[in-house]
């Protein structure tokens, strides 16, 4: 694998792998990336994927070169195209990591580079990492991904990372997702046509209170300001859906609470002390596995 751009790349034989090596980095230490440099070139505010991936190739005997706000502090604000800055950063470092606001940028950054790019979010297009440890923290706290019933809550119009990881969990078995959403920020056509191929049971509903008893996973995620063309567009969707104790208290026993973060308002932190809310687990997992995909993308294999 050259560049990981989005979901479709992966099957399930090459998701196993990245899991297999994700469970033995938390086991022993590994300086797979000695020698190696990473750029993380992010265009966007981040905490939880630039520091992961950061803290990833450190761990990994790496070293790192970063710009948190590459369209103020780097040469985009002279006027540089996106496809000059890759060329001119591939001659500093092995792998990029980049973060843009526009649709299909990492695609066209892949397209002229020489060292491998790693997508980690391209505006309202895919987010394949994010999906990644998604899956990956599912099988940790639920043991199995074939069967899974999950439902995905709040922003689904501009959610990259419910569109990468419904795509995903098209390899799988028996899946069953609900897609809960006002009408102005329901899911777009492509992922449902994807999953009408896959034999994906899917539905869409406003009423999340008749979904809560039924699902595994309620993956919540924030209602993007930033997405929006106005604030008063925005002021209609913010607080739509809010999971509280109440909502808890109606899960399955053995269901779980996701969020890609960061949080608004959305989940309240009452919440974060049940054993069902494992989102900050779910940022940890994202350093295991980053370190696996730097470690087979430009590692020693």
């Amino acid at each position: 694998m050259r560049h990981v751009i989005e979901s479709q790349q992966f099957d399930r034989k090459s998701i196993d792998g990245l899991f297999a090596v994700a469970d033995a980095l938390e086991k022993k230490k590994d300086a797979s990336m000695k020698g190696k440099i990473m750029a993380s070139l992010f265009y966007e505010p981040s905490t939880r994927t630039r520091f992961s991936f950061e803290s990833a190739m450190l761990r990994l005997g790496g070293n790192v070169i970063t710009t948190e706000n590459a369209k103020e502090f780097s040469s985009v604000s002279k006027g540089e195209t996106l496809e000059d800055s890759i060329r001119v950063v591939n001659g500093y470092v092995d792998v990029i990591v980049l973060r843009h606001d526009e649709e299909g940028s990492s695609k066209r950054a892949s397209l002229v580079s020489d060292v491998p790019v790693i997508n980690a979010g391209d505006g309202s297009g895919q987010h394949p990492t994010q999906a990644l440890l998604d899956l990956y923290t599912i099988r940790r706290e639920l043991g199995k991904i074939d069967g899974l019933r999950i439902a995905f809550v709040g922003d689904l119009k501009h959610g990259r990372t419910i569109r990468s990881l419904s795509y995903l969990l098209g390899k799988y078995r028996n899946i069953t997702i609900w897609f809960v959403s006002p009408k102005g920020l329901r899911v777009g056509e492509d992922i449902k046509e994807y999953l009408g191929r896959h034999d994906v049971s899917y539905s869409e509903t406003e009423d999340l209170d008749a979904v809560v008893p039924e699902v595994d996973v309620l993956y919540q995620t924030r209602i993007q300001k930033e997405r929006f063309k106005n604030a008063k567009e925005y002021s209609r969707f913010k607080g739509c859906y809010k999971i509280d104790m109440a909502v808890v208290k109606r899960m399955k026993r053995k269901s779980i609470i996701m969020h890609p973060l960061p949080r608004v308002d959305e989940i309240a932190t009452e919440v974060d002390a049940s054993p069902k809310a494992v989102y900050f687990k779910q940022a940890r997992y994202g350093l295991l596995i980053r370190m696996a995909l730097l470690k087979l993308v430009v590692g020693k294999k």
